[in-house]
């Protein structure tokens, strides 16, 4: 009997074909803000948060998310020459379901990802250091339920055009407007999975955590 070969396992490489790469979105994240740990729920196997940020901590239910994040030498041929200078400090992986209790320790991410992955701010929230920064887009309407929370303050939209990606913090108050007010019902957007329409749209925003005591996370 023929032996069966071995499917060539899925990478950060590879899934660039679907979603493109979004290395550019993370170091204009963090070249604007001092991030140095980050959190990323539902990642499947979007590597391009460690060519910008030193620590990332990565999440997925997907058995070929665990392959990749399994194989070191994937990795680091994935990562060869895209990272910042300071090169890679900490990739880290879970296999586990984000909506669970995870073995992480509260309050302590710089960044929370939220990119087509769910209600992840409900679920990790806690996760998140006073001063943190959410990067959430609309999808499951994950941005518009952060836009309800009254301790996340957006300071920032993130447009995405050509493979470039480009932060307006200037005209933060004209966006998360509902074009129908009645929307802004945070439970129904849980309920329907849906984001709110607005007068005018951004592929994600970045909402900053509410500080109690500490100082804010650099000069908005």
């Amino acid at each position: 009997m023929p032996t069966r070969s071995r499917r060539p396992i899925p990478t950060w490489t590879t899934y660039q074909q679907s979603i493109g790469d979004r290395s550019d979105l993370f170091s204009t994240i963090r070249e604007r803000w001092p991030i140095e740990r980050a959190l990323y729920p539902g990642s499947y196997l979007d590597l391009s948060p460690s060519t910008a940020i030193s620590s990332v901590t990565y999440l997925d239910t997907d058995r070929r998310a665990a392959k990749f994040f399994a194989e070191p030498d994937l990795i680091r041929r994935d990562l060869n020459n895209k990272t910042t200078p300071a090169g890679i400090n900490e990739v880290a992986f879970l296999s586990a379901d984000y909506t669970s209790a995870l073995p992480l320790e509260d309050d302590s991410f710089d960044l929370l990802i939220s990119l087509y992955a769910g209600p992840v701010w409900d679920h990790c929230r806690k996760y998140l250091r006073p001063g943190g920064l959410l990067l959430a887009n609309s999808s499951h309407g994950d941005a518009s339920i952060a836009a309800l929370d009254p301790d996340l303050t957006p300071i920032a939209a993130v447009h995405h055009r050509d493979s470039e990606y480009r932060i307006d913090e200037q005209d933060i108050s004209e966006y998360l407007i509902p074009k129908s007010p009645a929307a802004a019902d945070a439970q129904k957007i849980r309920d329907n999975g849906r984001g709110i329409v607005y007068t005018r749209t951004a592929f994600a925003y970045i909402f900053q955590l509410r500080m109690s005591s500490a100082m804010s996370m650099g000069p908005l």
